[in-house]
């Protein structure tokens, strides 16, 4: 979508500090961090939310989560992570492109923070 700020990133009109990317999958550092470690992983195809995925998005999912855990020693997170989905605007999402927070570096606290 031309007016997503993720397929921006995803196509370099945006740049952004690359910590992955593959042919389904782009990950990168968040711009205003919530803790020590904080990536954002987008799959290059536009899927607005986790509301708009089908059945032929099962394998992307699968990818990203796979990513994510090879990912993980890599950044430093040998000690845990969270993952964060937010879905639509009453679930907090910001960005109209399915994307997981990485988050990790330090002891997360439940709900917040």
């Amino acid at each position: 979508m031309s007016d997503c700020i993720f397929c921006k990133i995803i196509s370099g009109e945006i740049p952004s500090k690359k910590a992955y990317e593959d042919e389904k999958v782009l990950v990168f550092h968040d711009i205003n961090p919530a803790a020590p470690v904080h990536v954002l992983v987008i799959p290059k195809k536009h899927i607005k939310s986790m509301a708009d995925i089908k059945e032929e998005d099962l394998s992307l999912i699968g990818h990203i989560h796979w990513v994510i855990h090879n990912l993980a020693d890599e950044l430093g997170l040998q000690e845990g992570y969270r993952i964060v989905n937010n879905c639509g605007k009453a679930g907090g999402q910001e960005v109209p492109h399915l994307h997981f927070h990485v988050l990790g570096g330090r002891t997360l606290s439940w709900p917040a923070g």
